[in-house]
């Protein structure tokens, strides 16, 4: 599961041929911080800011959502927190520099950057919801995560006895696919990230560096 990550720097949205967002964000994101995700509009692929964590449309407090930064691919069309935007097919796309996850060394965790092995950005899955809570708009959004007890890769992290989780990356060429799709068509682009692709590294070695 990520609880932490870098957005992609606004210099470097041109490495995914995109326009740089108009808005400021910080570079190193936490739940209930803004970031910048891109969504499939009448008009064509647009970024908009959005909280991380997503925020149902039927709630009543902000400071009463807590744990919706992930999605479990498994649970995401039943869970009430997600349900209604996995139903309304509202996709997004997360584009990052780096992904931050917990790794165990002599029982101890310590917080290691996941970024591509060419230090290109990439975009992570995730869904997105509108909501209007004490009279103010909303938009918010979550990260999909699916098994990775298996993952060569990503099955290092977390603890020893937890399951393990991972991220799901969509590639280059399938990007307004999945921003596109019906959700009776999403999991078939929930598939595990090319380990052979990414590497890991110390956060405090890899943060900012890009």
């Amino acid at each position: 599961m990520c609880a932490n990550y870098e957005p992609i720097a606004r210099s470097r949205a041109q490495l995914l041929n995109l326009l740089e967002p108009t808005f400021d964000y910080k570079a190193d994101l936490y739940p209930g911080y803004e970031g910048p995700i891109l969504i499939s509009t009448e008009q064509g692929i647009e970024w908009r800011s959005a909280r991380f964590g997503l925020v149902p449309n039927w709630a009543d407090d902000i400071k009463k959502v807590r744990n919706t930064y992930n999605a479990r691919s498994e649970t995401v069309a039943s869970k009430p927190s997600f349900r209604h935007a996995w139903s309304k097919n509202q996709f997004c796309l997360i584009p990052v520099d780096t992904i931050f996850e917990p790794k165990y060394i002599d029982g101890k965790s310590n917080w290691y950057g996941i970024y591509r092995q060419d230090d290109m950005p990439f975009t992570v899955a995730g869904i997105y919801e509108y909501a209007v809570v004490n009279g103010e708009p909303v938009v918010s959004m979550s990260m999909l995560t699916i098994n990775a007890d298996m993952h060569p890769f990503m099955k290092q992290f977390h603890a020893p006895n937890d399951e393990k989780r991972s991220i799901v990356v969509i590639p280059k060429g399938r990007r307004k696919d999945w921003l596109t799709c019906s959700h009776d068509h999403a999991k078939d682009f929930l598939v595990a990230l090319p380990a052979d692709e990414y590497t890991a590294a110390p956060k405090q070695s890899v943060k900012n560096e890009f």
